[in-house]
């Protein structure tokens, strides 16, 4: 029996297939999804928050524009009957090759009859963002998170987005967040000490909130004293005015509105860059 000498072998062929970039497609209703989507391709028409002020922190450091294949918009729920008998009548025809689906703001029927159509379509994962626990109650969730184990699909449902974690269990969610350095937010931040008060110098995103907060809000930290009070101000005032668009409802699992979960996650994060900063020693003026 003759062996090909250029004959692949199948870890050759996995690392070869890691090596592709991570496929997304985004199947939406609502505006959610498309600042997440603005954010990833780094739109620079997108980000207005420093208006005048700005500075470009962020343009031509990325670009994901590679990973978005599609973003398929579905009518408003608004816009569609309160129950549907027959889904597959408002869903996309044909789907691209794909890794990840990201489906945010659909109704509730579509949502349910989504998994099957993704596992014709050979994709891997699903992520269903909660920004409004109206929108994916948590019966609906644990139906449409049943389906996908069923399928064997990953899935999750970070609420809000920005508190979406890797996890060994879910290796191509992982990739989404790794790769393209979006989800819990992480920062680097330097010090500086001067006049008795300790300032921050510099804070670098290392990973972004999907909807692409973190960026202000470490524009906003610079200057700012690293007292506690005076901190959580900054911090606070910088997530609200983004702006973050989770709602102030209070959500009926975690008994908090969730985008005050939100902005815990960020003041978490920007504590923990803290703790590891470096810190510096402004030096002194010479009179001339």
């Amino acid at each position: 029996m003759r062996t090909d000498s250029k004959q692949v072998s199948a870890s050759e062929r996995e690392t070869s297939r890691r090596e592709e970039p991570l496929a997304l497609i985004f199947i939406y209703s609502g505006e959610f999804a498309e600042r997440v989507i603005r954010n990833l391709i780094n739109d620079p028409s997108f980000c207005k928050s420093c208006d005048l002020s700005c500075d470009s922190c962020k343009y031509g450091v990325y670009s994901h524009v590679r990973n978005v294949r599609a973003a398929v918009e579905l009518p408003s729920p608004s816009d569609l009957p309160a129950f549907i008998d027959f889904p597959e009548k408002y869903m996309p025809k044909n789907i691209p090759h794909a890794d990840l689906c990201v489906a945010s703001g659909l109704h509730k029927d579509l949502l349910l009859e989504l998994p099957s159509l993704l596992k014709k379509a050979g994709v891997k994962g699903l992520i269903v963002p909660i920004e409004d626990f109206a929108d994916v109650p948590s019966g609906l969730a644990k139906q449409v998170e049943e389906k996908c184990r069923e399928l064997g699909l990953e899935v999750a449902f970070p609420k809000p987005f920005c508190s979406l974690k890797p996890s060994a269990s879910t290796p191509t969610i992982s990739r989404f967040i790794t790769e393209l350095n979006v989800g819990r937010p992480s920062l680097e931040i330097s010090t500086v000490k001067t006049g008795g008060r300790e300032l921050i110098d510099s804070a670098i995103v290392r990973r972004s909130a999907p909807c692409g907060s973190t960026w202000y809000v470490a524009r906003k930290l610079i200057g700012t004293e690293t007292r506690t009070d005076t901190l959580y101000d900054v911090v606070a005032k910088a997530h609200h005015t983004y702006p973050c668009t989770a709602t102030m409802a209070v959500d009926p699992e975690t008994k908090e509105p969730i985008l005050h979960i939100g902005g815990y996650v960020i003041r978490e994060e920007v504590e923990k860059a803290l703790k590891t900063a470096k810190v510096g020693r402004q030096e002194k003026r010479k009179k001339v």
